[in-house]
């Protein structure tokens, strides 16, 4: 599938930032499978949420993968880019960088509760580019509810060496590669030895425990249209779904269909 490269500022309907009168500001927008807005930067925090669809965040040399119910935190001034991994229904927040949330200034991923996901609908139907009462109460109620959002363990730490980053690019474009380190070795111009020695330094993991994190996380796109989880195992390389579930347990702090809010 070609990709269709756009840049943040072409796709925003919104043409104002946020003010101290308007310190959230909301945009909609729809974008397809293969999409990316390229890297780029706000002087304001942006909450990119999307009502359905996943998405691929890579900012600060990491990768967040972002399915439902989840969305990501990215502060002013940070660059970063989104990779649409499915089909998705963009809702993200311009938030005024003197009301952030978050005083650390990290990217997270947070959980959307009932009531901020509402309050997000409820403000893009009330955009509009002169601002309103109604826009700033709705902004300041996420303004709070942001800031009691729980956190979600879901990034995915990226290297600066490139012969290293090429093969970590090369698995996040196709998490089930069975390919061992050493098979890897003659592509990248390192030898194995030399990729192992490069995963422990600037990963702070080895290769199959990165390898790991990168295939649970791409399982969100397949638990969010609905795969079975035990299809989902299988492809991704699992000996059974148990062993996948029991993974993504001990890795997220919940098994796939409690994060995923599936239900099920």
């Amino acid at each position: 599938m070609a990709i269709t490269v756009r840049t943040d500022t072409a796709l925003r309907p919104n043409k104002r930032g946020p003010s101290p009168g308007q310190p959230v500001r909301a945009c909609a927008r729809d974008l397809r499978a293969a999409d990316v807005l390229t890297p780029h930067r706000h002087p304001w925090g942006q909450f990119t949420f999307a009502l359905s669809g996943v998405l691929r965040v890579n900012a600060g040399g990491s990768t967040w993968i972002v399915p439902p119910q989840r969305a990501i935190w990215v502060p002013a001034e940070v660059e970063h880019e989104v990779v649409v991994i499915e089909k998705t229904q963009l809702r993200p927040l311009d938030i005024l960088a003197a009301r952030s949330p978050f005083p650390d200034g990290q990217c997270r991923v947070l959980e959307v509760s009932p009531l901020l996901r509402e309050a997000i609908v409820a403000l893009c139907d009330a955009f509009t580019n002169e601002g309103s009462a109604r826009e700033r109460v709705l902004g300041e109620l996420i303004l709070d509810e942001l800031a009691r959002a729980p956190t979600t363990p879901s990034r995915i730490p990226l290297p600066t060496d490139k012969r290293l980053r090429t093969l970590c690019d090369a698995l996040l474009a196709e998490p089930d590669c069975a390919r061992t380190l050493g098979e890897w070795a003659g592509d990248v111009g390192a030898s194995e030895r030399t990729l192992a020695r490069l995963f422990d330094r600037e990963l702070g993991m080895g290769f199959n425990q990165w390898r790991q994190q990168v295939r649970l996380a791409h399982a969100a796109p397949l638990i969010a249209r609905g795969v079975p989880l035990s299809q989902v195992a299988a492809e991704l390389g699992y000996a059974s779904q148990s062993a996948f579930t029991a993974m993504f347990k001990k890795t997220f702090g919940a098994p796939p269909t409690v994060f995923f809010g599936s239900g099920g």
